[in-house]
């Protein structure tokens, strides 16, 4: 180790040359070591972990104008290649460094606001040393221009700068928060109708817009969009938005096109490690394209912590999903044209959320022409988000009934 360390601090004095301008000091005689560095994520949710040889301290601070956030530590060796701390996710820049005989520093530049919303080092399950992790998510700007305001360099205290997002939507004790999403939007359109100008995008915002108003008005029930306007969210995003602001509920909504243009009526779905059929996996696989298309990162999230814990809460949310699927599909019963086989599952990325019951709602297909007739009907939708309200209070009623 000791050899490595020696190596390891010509190799960071050289690196900080090319790498960074932080600083061009020499490190003190025994820095720290990092001889090691990983990076995961997309465009909502990012985690840093950067191996060393002794416990560090560290504190941690924001800049603005661009995006930073900045991670101060002891004199540290960096002896890791760059190529390991490439910037991807939230971040489009990395750098670090020497910043003086007792110092280092480590500079992350983000696309958007951010937040460490966990620091800490934790020991090295080999015995190596310790880690460091650093798990940063996206933060309204809001918020940001907050933290940025209440920012003291002289404070060595990061409690303050490091912990989860406060919730945008601000419901009352024991209401209950539904996040409704509505599918596409921005650069990516979704589906188009057969006149060839309406699309998917606008069809499900005007919807959600109309299902959250007939949600709010229900007591007990607060509604909340993901989007209000006609802007693109990557599908990490919606699940983030939607776990940041603790909903108890996530319903996306959707109006697809298939192939099959004799296809038609609603379809509810959750999530399943394994598709139910064809036509769910191949509309699973069009709805996780969406990223693609329009030209977003889709570099896999961090891994959760695979413990006992999680597992049973993935479980126990997807019995939820199943509960809230069954109460739509009850509530459409007569009311509601569905497809054969109407609760269907998939992977579908955007009802992954581990802790949020969350369904995906095709309202209808516009590839078929009775459905897009429907879906352009503003009395059509008012009885369909009726509906919906109607399933959404039900499942409810047997949440609290049942102790959730």
């Amino acid at each position: 180790m000791r050899a490595l360390r020696i190596a390891a601090v010509a190799l960071a004095v050289t690196a900080l040359s090319i790498l960074s301008p932080l600083a061009t000091a020499v490190a003190a005689a025994d820095p720290l070591l990092a001889y090691g560095a990983r990076i995961a994520g997309d465009d909502a949710r990012t985690r840093i972990v950067i191996d060393m040889d002794r416990e560090p301290t560290f504190t941690v601070h924001y800049l603005d104008n661009p995006v930073r956030v900045v991670i101060d530590l002891p004199a540290t060796a960096f002896g890791f290649p760059a190529g390991d701390l490439k910037p991807v996710g939230l971040f489009k820049d990395i750098r670090y460094g020497t910043m003086d005989e007792d110092s280092a520093r480590i500079v992350l530049t983000a696309a958007k606001p951010v937040k460490l919303v966990m620091a800490k080092v934790q020991p090295d399950e080999s015995g190596k040393g310790h880690r460091l992790v650093l798990d940063a998510e996206m933060l309204p700007a809001a918020q940001f221009a907050e933290l940025i305001k209440q920012e003291s360099w002289t404070n060595d205290d990061t409690a303050k700068d490091v912990g989860p997002v406060a919730p945008m939507e601000k419901a009352d004790p024991g209401s209950f928060l539904v996040a409704v999403d509505a599918g596409h939007g921005g650069i990516d359109a979704g589906a188009t109708a057969s006149d060839g100008v309406t699309q998917e995008k606008e069809i499900t915002l005007t919807f959600a817009k109309l299902l959250a108003d007939k949600l709010n008005a229900q007591p007990g029930i607060k509604a909340f969009l993901t989007r209000d306007k006609d802007e693109y969210l990557s599908l990490s995003q919606r699940v983030t938005i939607a776990r940041q602001n603790h909903a108890s509920l996530f319903i996306s909504l959707h109006a697809d096109t298939l192939k099959q243009k004799d296809i038609r009526g609603a379809t509810v779905y959750t999530i399943s490690d394994k598709a139910s059929d064809k036509l769910a996996s191949e509309v699973a696989d069009r709805e996780n394209n969406s990223d693609q298309l329009a030209g977003a990162d889709t570099q896999a999230q961090p891994a959760a912590v695979a413990d006992i814990l999680m597992d049973l809460t993935r479980r126990e949310t997807q019995a939820f999903s199943i509960s809230l699927a069954q109460d739509v599909l009850t509530s459409f019963n007569g009311q509601i044209a569905m497809i054969n086989n109407p609760h269907r599952h998939a992977g579908f990325r955007v009802l992954q959320a581990p802790d949020v019951p969350s369904i995906l709602l095709e309202l209808g297909f516009l590839s078929n022409k009775d459905d897009e007739k429907l879906l352009l009907d503003p009395d059509w939708r008012q009885k369909l988000a009726d509906r919906l309200t109607d399933a959404v209070k039900q499942y409810r009623v047997s949440t609290i009934a049942n102790g959730g």
